[in-house]
């Protein structure tokens, strides 16, 4: 997700309606380079079960802003479930940007800071299959809780391929070699700096790649770069499906500040559907009109449905169709043969059958 220029600058007390949003303390502060920096969080017990994550996941952090009350910016998580004692994420300085600098600048250990639970779909479902991790850039950081969790938990083997400016800019450069000399027959990590070959080009990356092509592709970093490395892909002849692709983008919707709109009361009769819905353990009957998104018909009846950015990016409000018909305004999150399996993202999901059973609970 990418940072924002004028946002002002804060100091405005939080008010959160969010019930995935989270007060929690700053445990350390971390300088990786010039440009990036870690930030490690204490989690209270209490709230361990709701912030359990898997590799590749998110955190969205709430910066605060005294023109809007505060910016939302999301940051993969560098940590690994595995392996780490306490959940991180890493910020990359962006040029004028408000928010990065302001993480940057001006968090310390002990600050609290607001958080959603960990979000996305973006990592590799089984640890012990050979992967391929592709990074640009600071798309190294969900890439980094992938490769120490493969490592400490799977046994498949995983080729990196890592791209940075130069060697001062490559984030987490000296934890890489040292898991590569640790795990030798596992991780094979392969290097590209502009400074020395220039900006790396699909003919180019194919020849480099070819060799371990072969497994699923997981990339992540700037859309110059993984153009690329799609193109990549498209030379040695590997299917869309295997590549998976982390994409940074902005929200448009502040989750700290965006409160769902209440239902319209103006539907025509036979405009709406019955909704069965199941989440958190408990069965819902509720009224679905037609014209309104599943998860704003739930968020309305105060019923906790996991979200974040409402724009079909992320998939934290994935959830499966097992009666009835449906159909999505936007599916950016989902594969097509996810949806072929009944998946669904409730932020995008209208109703086009007069009964619908929707299960949150995969």
């Amino acid at each position: 997700m990418s940072d924002s220029a004028d946002d002002g600058v804060g100091g405005v007390a939080p008010s959160i309606g969010n019930p995935r949003a989270h007060t929690v303390k700053v445990a350390q502060v971390i300088a990786e380079t010039a440009e990036a920096t870690t930030l490690v969080f204490d989690i209270p017990d209490d709230l361990l079960g709701r912030f359990a994550y898997r590799p590749g996941q998110f955190l969205t952090l709430r910066v605060p802003s005294e023109r809007t009350g505060s910016v939302a910016r999301c940051y993969s998580l560098c940590s690994s479930p595995h392996c780490d004692d306490r959940l991180a994420v890493t910020v990359k300085r962006t040029a004028d940007g408000y928010a990065s600098n302001w993480l940057c600048d001006t968090l310390a250990a002990g600050d609290p800071i607001t958080v959603l639970e960990p979000a996305g779909v973006f990592g590799p479902r089984d640890l012990n299959a050979d992967a391929l991790l592709c990074a640009g850039g600071s798309g190294i950081t969900p890439i980094m809780s992938i490769v120490k969790s493969m490592l400490a938990v799977g046994r498949g083997r995983i080729t990196l391929l890592y791209a940075n400016r130069d060697r001062g800019s490559a984030i987490f450069g000296a934890g890489l070699d040292e898991l590569a000399r640790r795990h030798p027959g596992r991780l094979r990590v392969l290097s590209w700096l502009e400074a020395e070959r220039g900006l790396p080009d699909a003919r180019a990356v194919a020849a480099l790649l070819r060799p371990h092509h072969r497994p699923e592709w997981y990339v992540c970093g700037p859309v110059g770069f993984t153009s690329v490395v799609r193109a990549a892909a498209t030379a040695l002849r590997v299917p869309p499906a295997r590549v998976h692709l982390e994409e940074y983008r902005s929200l448009v919707e502040n989750p700290f500040e965006t409160h769902c709109a209440p239902a319209t009361s103006d539907a025509p009769v036979g405009a709406s559907a019955v909704l069965e819905v199941d989440i958190d353990g408990a069965t819902h009957l509720l009224d679905w009109p037609k014209t309104e998104r599943l998860l704003d018909v739930l968020l309305d009846k105060g019923i906790d449905a996991p979200y974040v950015c409402r724009e079909s990016a992320c998939g934290t409000c994935v959830c499966s169709v097992r009666q009835g018909r449906t159909r999505m305004v936007h599916r950016e999150a989902l594969l097509d043969e996810e949806i072929a399996d009944g998946l669904t993202l409730a932020c995008q999901t209208l109703p086009e059958s007069a009964r619908v059973h929707i299960a949150f609970d995969q």
